[in-house]
Formats: structure tokens, sequence, C-alpha cells
């Protein structure tokens, strides 16, 4: 029973006649969210949530974002005041242990970070067993891995031993980061010295000469990377952070928890969007090309996409943006760098902030838009992009961990679904069944080159064209058996011409005792 003075922290879920109560909890800056952790158990019904927009799957004292009003904090800190007057080190503390350390405890933090950068010899011979030309992310992930292989003296049971594997990952990152890109250009390995800070330790590692010469590490250089790192340091429950979560809520090793949260940056979603913001701004090539840019954007016909602007959180201005565009002008006016994609940046925004069409759609430009443009003038190869935002994010990734860890047992995440299968049916022979027919249908594409090409999208994946139409490949019919050769009565060559796409729809004649698993599949092929 809810008494009066509880009901306003009560919701109610009608479902046909059915009311269900469910607590209201009330974050720290008001928010309600609807505790609905028993109402499967106790009521047999589930929410539909496709990518967690509304879930939280999680209590965390660690970052809270605001996106209407472009707020990011870390440990209730802002961001610009981290960015602005704090250190990365500092940063990682803060996400460690819930305060900014003092003098005494920095400089031990400190120390002992530069202490332990240095990895076993042993992890160089696991980078060299990859190809020169593999990518650094799985270089990063399977070395990453491999440091549980090695770092065994700690036991992650007690809350010490998790302070001391988060501290020796957030040492061994940036060298681990550094052999990945000395290795993939084909360069000796560079050492970290006791004498430079984390970040200048990191910077020397990547481009000193192996010779011995003397390097002095650009100061400017030095504190807008700092700076980058500080951004993207943690952002809340994003994709990769969750993984982390996912994976380490089944009591893994966190080496493990965080090489699952490594793979889930990879993706050109998440932490490669800023290398796709470059190649965006590459293919612009001017300011005066910008008009036409956009109208291509707004364009249904059109495959180009706005890179870097935009956020799933933000509906406003990302304020790690802002302080990215300012160090973005530090860093190449002190490195006297190349300003033309500087240049189209900066005007692509004024544009696009001033049209209609983005501001409805609620579209600013997000961390990502100026970052690639600063790593680039500091000398990282694009490849290194993703890489470089996993080392600064490894220390939320291991706070978060912690942070689940340390709060108590562990619930092993069990998200369910919404199942729109066929429901239970008895199995049929193999002589006995009926084709499950449907129809393929092609709309106006690229003209037909290749033969024997593989169908590798959707629910055909695997089967082989063998029929088709002519140039211009308009108005296909194929019949569409369940595995079959796609075939058709027009001459056909089969595949597609590179770089070109056709869209295909797949429908069937469905009925009641046969579904077509094909049925409404819609997918593209290149």
């Amino acid at each position: 029973m809810v008494s009066d003075k509880d009901s306003q922290n009560i919701a109610k879920l009608v479902i046909g006649d059915q009311a269900i109560d469910l607590r209201v909890m009330i974050d720290s800056f008001g928010r309600p969210a609807v505790d609905i952790r028993n109402l499967f158990a106790r009521h047999g019904v589930m929410t539909f949530d496709p990518g967690y927009t509304s879930t939280a799957s999680c209590q965390s004292a660690i970052t809270y974002i605001d996106g209407s009003k472009g707020m990011l904090l870390y440990r209730g800190y802002p961001i610009e005041q981290l960015a602005e007057q704090g250190s990365y080190l500092e940063a990682a503390y803060l996400l460690l242990h819930g305060e900014l350390p003092n003098s005494r405890q920095f400089a031990e933090f400190e120390r002992e970070t530069l202490r332990r950068m240095p990895v076993h010899e042993q992890m160089i011979e696991i980078l060299r067993r990859n190809k020169r030309d593999t990518h650094p992310m799985v270089l990063i992930e399977n070395m990453v891995m491999a440091l549980g292989a090695f770092d065994t003296d700690f036991d992650v049971s007690t809350k010490e031993g998790r302070n001391q594997v988060a501290l020796n990952l957030i040492a061994k990152i940036p060298t681990i980061t550094a052999l990945a890109l000395r290795y993939i250009q084909g360069k000796p390995f560079i050492y970290p010295r006791d004498d430079l800070g984390y970040t200048e330790n990191f910077i020397r590692m990547c481009f000193a000469s192996s010779d011995g010469a003397p390097y002095t590490v650009n100061p400017t250089v030095a504190g807008a990377l700092d700076r980058i790192f500080i951004l993207h340091a943690d952002h809340e429950q994003n994709a990769s952070t969750s993984t982390v979560r996912l994976a380490g809520s089944t009591g893994v090793e966190p080496y493990a928890a965080i090489s699952a949260g490594i793979v889930a940056l990879w993706g050109a979603a998440h932490g490669g969007a800023n290398e796709a913001v470059l190649g965006m701004l590459e293919r612009i090539g001017s300011r005066d090309s910008i008009p036409a840019f956009l109208e291509q954007v707004k364009s249904k016909e059109s495959s180009d996409r706005l890179m870097g602007f935009g956020h799933r959180v933000y509906k406003n201005y990302d304020p790690r943006a802002l302080i990215i565009r300012k160090e973005s002008e530090k860093v190449l006016a002190g490195l006297d760098a190349r300003t033309e994609l500087l240049d189209i940046a900066r005007e692509l925004e004024r544009i696009a902030l001033s049209d209609s069409y983005f501001i409805d759609r609620q579209l600013y430009p997000n961390v990502d838009f100026y970052s690639g443009i600063t790593l680039s003038a500091m000398g990282f190869p694009t490849q290194m992009f993703t890489p470089l935002f996993a080392l600064a994010r490894t220390s939320g990734w291991i706070a978060q961990w912690k942070e689940m860890v340390d709060g108590g047992p562990l619930t092993i995440g069990r998200p369910r679904q919404h199942y729109m299968g066929p429901p239970q049916r008895d199995y049929v022979a193999l002589d006995q069944r009926e084709p499950c027919a449907g129809i393929l249908l092609m709309r106006r594409s690229a003209r037909i080159a290749a033969s024997g090409a593989v169908f590798t999208g959707g629910a055909a994946s695997g089967a082989v064209f063998t029929g088709g139409a002519g140039q211009d490949g308009t108005g296909v019919r194929a019949c569409v058996p369940a595995k079959p050769t796609f075939r058709n009565s027009a001459p056909f060559a089969g595949g597609l011409r590179q770089g070109r796409r056709s869209h295909w729809w797949i429908s069937s004649t469905r009925s009641p005792a046969r579904p077509c698993p094909f049925a409404r599949t819609n997918t593209s092929l290149r």
C-alpha cells in the first residue's frame, strides 16, 4: 500500500483493467525516473526502448549531462573549468575517487602513474605478431586484453586491488597507444621517461626520433592534447561505457571489460566520427563549395551527411566543441600549420547555424567537428584518432567499472526483448515442406557489371545472383526460394559496379502456415 505522503512519488501504469504502482526516483537535479526493476517479475510486463534512449541502466555519481543546456559535469565540476584550469591526470583522479586531489595526493598519483607507464617486453612480442597494416584499434584492444596476463599481482575482489588495476590501466594505455602508432609506421619503439609529464611522455613516445636526437615537446601541442583528453575522459552511459558495464557485470576481469569498451568505441557512429568529419571537410575542398554541399545534405536523394553536427544527447551546442574549437586555433597558429580545413569548418559552422533546416533539427557542432582538424595538425594520422579517444576514455571506463563493482554484489545485465517471430509450431520433414516464395524488386540503380555477385545484406545473405535485368536494372522481379539463387528471365551479368549503389526490396507472398523469412527486408548493395 502507498501512503498519502508517498503518493507523489508513485507513477501508475494502467494496462487494460490492471493498475500497477511504480516508484518514482528523483536524481540530484530533480529529474524523475520510474523504477521498473520488478515490473516483469511481478506483473509479466516489459517496457520497449530500442537503444535504451529513455532507460537508466544504472545509478552513477560520475558524470552528468543536460543536453538541452549543453552541460557536462564530472563529479559536479563543469567540463569548462576542468579543461581550462586542470590537467588530465587531475580529471582521472576525480573520476576514480570522487574528489579533486590536493597537492600531496596529486604528486603521489602522478609519480605512481609515470612509474607504471612501461609495459612488459613480452607485450611488444604480442604486438609484433600482428600485420603492419592492422588497424591500431585492433592492436590496442589485443594489448589491453593481454595486460590481464601480466598484471596478476592485484586482487580485484578488494577495493585496494581495484584501485591498483585502475592506476595500471591509466598509466599503460598511453604507452600501448604510442607502441601501436610506431608499429604501423614501422618505426622503432620509444620508451617513457620519468622526467616528463603524462601527456608530454605520450607525445614524445609517438614522435621522437629513434636515433637518440633530442626531442622537445611543443607546449602548445601538449596543452591542447591534454585538454582533448579531459574532454573525452567520460561521457555518461554512452555505447562503449555501457558495454564496459555490461561486460563487467558478468564478473569478467577489468582488462577484458575495458577491451570490450575499446571494441564498441571503434564504430564510425561512436569514436570514429572525427575521422568522418575530416574526410567531409577534405571533400568539400573550399569555402565556395559549402552552400552546394549543404544543399546536397538537405536533399532526400543524396547520401551526403553533415558529419560532426548533432548528438544523441545534446540538443544545444556541445560544450566540448567550444573548447576544442579554441584549441584548434591555438595549435594551427602555434605550428604555423595549414588553415584551409579550419577555415572551411568555421564557414560551414556559420552557414549551418544560420540555416533553419539545421536549427529546427537541433543540429549543432559536437566534439568531433574540430577534434580531427586539431589532431591532424599535431601530426597524428587519421587512423589514430579513435585510439586517442580510447586512451582518454580509459579513465572513465575504469571509473565506471570500479563504481559498479564497489557498489556491492553484481547484477548481471540481461535485457529483455519484444519478440515478433512465429509462435510455437511443429517441425515439418524436409521432403514435405512447401517453398517459401517471395518477390525481389530492384529500383532504378547502378549498371550491372560483374557476374556471380553474392547478396551480403539482409535475410538472403549468401545467395548468388544468376539472373537479372538490363543496364539500368529497372523493374526487376525475381522469385525468391528459401535458399535461393536469384533468377530472372532478362539477360543478366550479375553484381554491381564498385562504388555504385542499388536498393533491393524483398517482400513475400506469405501464408499463415509458411511465413517467408525475407519479408519486408530493405537493404543496400555496394
